[in-house]
């Protein structure tokens, strides 16, 4: 009864309690490593997840490179 009560909660605010965990696992970051530390991390856990998703997504990994990058990179 109560694994049936905790489970329709987490179905109905994934949302809120994943926002949740991740904005605590940042400050937990910010308060260790500092700020800047915190925030090249965070831009690469981003720029993992678009590479990850174009892939999942069936593009080519060199069109992807190919936007991401400078012309000059070729």
């Amino acid at each position: 009864m109560l694994k049936d009560y905790l489970l329709d909660i987490l179905n109905k605010n994934h949302g809120k309690i994943i926002g949740s965990i991740l904005g605590l696992v940042l400050a937990i970051l910010m308060l260790i490593i500092g700020f800047f530390r915190t925030l090249l991390i965070a831009l690469f856990v981003l720029l993992g997840y678009y590479i990850g998703k174009k892939i999942d997504n069936k593009e080519s990994l060199i069109d992807i490179l190919d936007r991401i990058l400078p012309s000059w990179w070729k």
